[in-house]
């Protein structure tokens, strides 16, 4: 099947590659889960997931970037979407994370960001990461203080989604290298 343009990052466990057509099934489901969904814009019906798709797909065609779809290596199932994201309106350079409610508690979402971070670090030159999280989204912020994040100050999403509340978490490239520098000499590698 075909797949948006992109690069395939690899983790341990993981493949990260752009979007393509066999995810639709466990993104869907993923969608229709009221308590998956409900910090990431809410429950969608198949037909609005498959146009949310398109639009990560297309933001692979339009500005070299979005979200990868995380694999599981060992399985093969989609178990997510995760990586590179800011449509038109982002309050800035975000890494975003959502996994398919059987991936949860399995420390993909911490493994995955990593290689996401490296990356958009490394080939798209971002200078500040920053992740668009609910102010009652707890697993969400535990997984940025994993990636060594903190709160940096309270954002506002685009349209349709301006009157939801949300905090903005992050940290510079320039602390994210020191961390995975510090991480490595201290024996902590890569993800």
């Amino acid at each position: 099947m075909p797949v948006a343009p992109g690069p395939i990052l690899e983790t341990a466990r993981l493949l990260l590659r752009p979007p393509a057509p066999e995810d639709l099934d466990r993104w869907a489901e993923l969608m229709a889960d009221p308590v998956a969904a409900r910090y990431i814009g809410g429950v969608m019906a198949r037909s609005q997931t498959w146009r949310a798709m398109g639009a990560i797909a297309g933001s692979w065609a339009l500005h070299g970037f979005g979200m990868f779809s995380l694999i599981e290596k060992d399985s093969g199932l989609w178990a997510g979407r995760i990586g590179p994201w800011r449509p038109e309106g982002w309050p800035g350079t975000e890494i975003a994370w959502s996994l398919h409610p059987s991936a949860w508690g399995k420390g993909y979402a911490v493994e995955a960001a990593t290689a996401a971070i490296d990356w958009a670090v490394d080939q798209l030159g971002w200078t500040e990461i920053i992740h668009c999280i609910d102010p009652a989204n707890q697993p969400s912020k535990a997984v940025a203080r994993r990636l060594g994040s903190a709160y940096l100050r309270p954002g506002q999403l685009p349209a349709p989604f301006e009157t939801s509340p949300i905090e903005l978490w992050g940290q510079t490239a320039e602390a994210w290298r020191a961390r995975r520098a510090a991480e490595a000499q201290s024996g902590g590698g890569r993800a």
